[in-house]
């Protein structure tokens, strides 16, 4: 809408560029390691400081803004407390509580609301083609998340992944069947992580040797040494974060199974989030109390809190299974 002479038609060409992500004055920072730096912060101060290349406003965007360091907040404050003339700043993130203080009490806040699961249906049966049974489940079940609906929809190795995780609560037996969980969630977050990893790093490998002349007859690749370390501390850093986000989304999954059996258990006559899973819901709400339920609950977001603070994962997991098993209910 900033950059549409209509106020945001969809069709123009500022429109076209700015929802393909090559409109010029629309900058993404998007980060695939544990944080946004503060060397990435300083340089995007330096480009919102750029006068836009077309008539209008110069947007920055950041996505994951709870994921800025201390130092890379810091550099960001002038700017967006007193942005250049023509620029402004779009901050993203989960919850405004994740956000650093700093940064907060020097934006607007704007709260989107989470889409119907009927919305985000319809926009994969129109966007994805996607049938419509399988566009319905893969809205329920990302809980209103587009982009999780959408890998959901179009990858039946997820579904797959999707499924395991939501067997483990009726595979908590003992404590050996607890361990076991927790080591197959792991190979399972790896195992997605990993194609991802493996091609980004060998494209960035093959574009530093270009930079450098490395490997060319003759050419003495002064600096090539040092660069390709710091690369490759780079490169342990986001396949840790792939790791820890694939591992997230297990999570979700997990707690969304557990949210469905607390609304049995309240006696709610709303959908479940698992609805084809209903008959193992009922078994366990019907198994359990209402307060297992919750303390379950609280240990699945304290596990995910752990991981996010660099707590190993698999030892993690193994803790929160253990607690997900917890002791039977007389």
């Amino acid at each position: 809408a900033l950059l549409c002479p209509t106020g945001g038609c969809g069709k123009c060409l500022s429109c076209r560029t700015a929802l393909a992500g090559s409109h010029a004055d629309v900058t993404m920072v998007v980060t695939e390691q544990s944080v946004i730096t503060v060397a990435v912060a300083r340089e995007t101060v330096r480009q919102a400081a750029l006068a836009p290349a077309g008539s209008r406003w110069q947007i920055m965007i950041v996505e994951d803004a709870d994921r800025l360091h201390e130092r890379a907040a810091d550099a960001l404050l002038k700017s967006i407390e007193e942005p250049p003339p023509r620029t402004v700043w779009l901050l993203c993130a989960p919850t405004i509580e994740d956000v650093a203080p700093t940064i907060r009490s020097r934006c607007r806040c704007l709260v989107l609301r989470t889409p119907a699961v009927a919305e985000v249906a319809a926009h994969l049966v129109n966007r994805d083609g996607v049938s419509e049974a399988v566009a319905v489940f893969a809205a329920r079940a990302s809980q209103g998340h587009i982009g999780r609906a959408r890998a959901l929809a179009l990858d039946e190795s997820a579904r797959n992944r999707r499924r395991d995780v939501l067997r483990i609560p009726g595979q908590l037996s003992d404590l050996g069947s607890c361990m076991t969980s927790a080591a197959n969630l792991v190979d399972a977050a790896t195992e997605d992580a990993q194609p991802r990893v493996h091609d980004m790093d060998a494209r960035e490998a093959a574009d530093l040797q270009m930079a450098y002349g490395a490997g060319t007859r003759g050419v003495k690749a002064s600096g090539y040494a040092a660069a390709q370390k710091e690369l490759e501390r780079s490169q342990k850093q986001r396949a840790r974060r792939l790791l820890r986000d694939s591992v997230d989304r297990s999570l979700l999954d997990l707690a969304s199974f557990y949210r469905d059996v607390v609304a049995v258990q309240l006696g709610s006559r709303t959908e479940l989030i698992n609805e084809e899973l209903r008959q193992e819901v009922t078994a366990i709400a019907r198994d359990t109390r209402g307060e297992m339920s919750a303390q379950r609950l609280d240990a699945i977001f304290a596990a995910r809190e752990a991981i996010d603070g660099e707590v190993a994962p698999l030892l993690a997991l193994e803790s929160l299974m253990v607690s997900l098993r917890g002791a039977p209910d007389g």
